[in-house]
């Protein structure tokens, strides 16, 4: 039995790095103001808490909720997409473009891997923040860009981070 609705449950859920940096900057407070206890613990704990908020505030702006089109799953840098329709698989290490392409409903991203199909996938698909964590893998992504048109999509496909040749790995023999 649940005492909160599943809708503010799903809120809660959406912020729950902000709530978790809450106690912990409450504690580093106390910690630096009380007495016999070293302030520099409280101060740490505090930059963690900075830091919690800073990210937990990124993650939910990139959150577009769930119940979408499909499942997304991020298992060992391979990203996976099971749709309604279509599906398929992109290695994130072989990623060429990631593309934003508001032309759908929802949004969807186009992930792009030389030799393979073209993965699109909705924006709030379930498990689709999993993305987040993936994308910060790439080479050059600039997260607030990609954040803000996010919230305010663009009318044309809009192509968020692409591989450069000089992002290219070359394998070593030694």
């Amino acid at each position: 039995m649940s005492f909160l609705r599943p809708e503010a449950r799903a809120q809660l859920w959406r912020w729950r790095e902000v709530l978790v940096a809450l106690p912990v900057a409450v504690l580093g407070l106390n910690w630096v103001f009380a007495r016999g206890i070293m302030p520099w613990i409280g101060g740490l704990l505090l930059a963690v808490a900075a830091a919690l908020v800073l990210a937990g505030l990124q993650r939910v702006r990139f959150r577009r909720g769930a119940g979408g089109a499909g499942v997304v799953q991020v298992v060992e840098g391979q990203i996976s997409y099971f749709g309604p329709l279509s599906g398929g698989a992109v290695a994130l290490s072989e990623l060429s473009r990631v593309t934003l392409d508001p032309s759908g409903r929802p949004l969807h991203w186009q992930l792009t891997q030389p030799g393979q199909p073209r993965l699109d996938i909705p924006v709030n698909a379930e498990g689709a923040e999993a993305l987040f964590d993936a994308f910060q893998h790439l080479p050059g992504l600039r997260t607030e860009r990609m954040l803000r048109l996010l919230e305010m999509p663009p009318e044309a496909p809009v192509t968020i981070w692409q591989r450069t040749s000089a992002q290219i790995d070359v394998p070593r023999l030694h």
